[in-house]
């Protein structure tokens, strides 16, 4: 999907700005609003993947001009539509209309080590790795309307494969409802002069996943 989230060498945002001693949250909403995502994921059963793309689809105008966890707030409503957990007009006037989903609430002492458990998307693969190491390839220029993890900025772009990492969890499939659908992922080496198209001797590396590559 291109979307606002998608801004990799995007000009017109000014310098970025660096807050010394910055907070976890700004503001007590802010937590409240992490520790609602992180329950409700649970109940209601979607992926990281899902939850990246339901924040992501904001229209891009609100997205530019709100912050990351209004983000994760759009992602949480989008998402209790969706899989059947509450209404447009639940969400807006804070009281549920219907019967509520019976679950079991996890233990306040139960959060933290939930949060912050070990967890892995590598899976095994079913087929051969197609690239290896020293290979050069040139990334697909593709443009889904469902979610992606290929940059528009390395869209049709040639590079050097210099590490394989094995089959993980394909995030295109994973965040449409599709499965995880596991493929190979590769770190690529890009030259920045390439990219941006002036002098520069800066490397940029990406972890990409194999449907977003061809052989050069």
């Amino acid at each position: 999907m291109n979307g606002a989230h998608d801004c990799g060498g995007m000009m017109g945002f000014g310098p970025v700005a660096r807050e010394e001693n910055e907070p976890v949250f700004h503001a007590p909403w802010e937590a409240r609003m992490f520790a609602l995502m992180s329950a409700v994921g649970d109940v209601g059963g979607w992926t990281l993947d899902e939850d990246r793309s339901a924040c992501e689809s904001m229209r891009p105008g609100d997205y530019i001009n709100t912050s990351y966890y209004e983000h994760w707030l759009h992602g949480a409503e989008t998402l209790l539509q969706k899989h059947g957990l509450a209404t447009l007009d639940e969400i807006r006037s804070g009281r549920a209309a219907t019967p509520a989903r019976p679950v079991t609430p996890t233990s306040a002492a139960a959060v933290w080590p939930a949060v912050t458990a070990h967890g892995s998307y590598q899976r095994k693969a079913s087929v051969p790795a197609r690239f290896r190491p020293g290979d050069m390839i040139r990334t697909r220029n593709i443009h889904p309307e469902t979610h992606t993890r290929l940059p528009r900025y390395l869209r049709g772009q040639v590079g050097e494969v210099i590490a394989s990492h094995g089959a993980h969890v394909f995030p295109d499939s994973n965040a449409r409802g599709g499965g995880e659908n596991p493929q190979w992922l590769y770190t690529i080496r890009f030259k920045a002069s390439d990219i941006w198209g002036r002098e520069s001797r800066d490397l940029i590396h990406a972890d990409l996943w194999e449907p977003y590559l061809e052989a050069r």
